[in-house]
């Protein structure tokens, strides 16, 4: 194969890439929706860096107001 032509392999890393760039929390419905996952690395996994900080995020204000509501 030409060195200039691209591999399938390195076609879907590419566009899985540019993917996770544009979408990061669009991943954690994928991860959610996996039929054969369920575990939390997958979704962790999944989610990258800003991804992770949302859902980081989201637990820690949940907590916050939970802890608020029943004092």
């Amino acid at each position: 194969m030409k060195d200039n032509q691209e591999t399938p392999e390195r076609k879907r890393e590419r566009l899985r890439q540019q993917e996770l760039k544009s979408n990061p929390t669009g991943n954690m419905n994928d991860a959610y929706n996996r039929t054969n996952s369920g575990n939390l690395a997958d979704l962790v996994g999944s989610l990258g860096w800003k991804g992770m900080r949302v859902l980081i995020l989201v637990i820690v204000i949940a907590f916050i107001i939970i802890s608020l509501y029943f004092k």
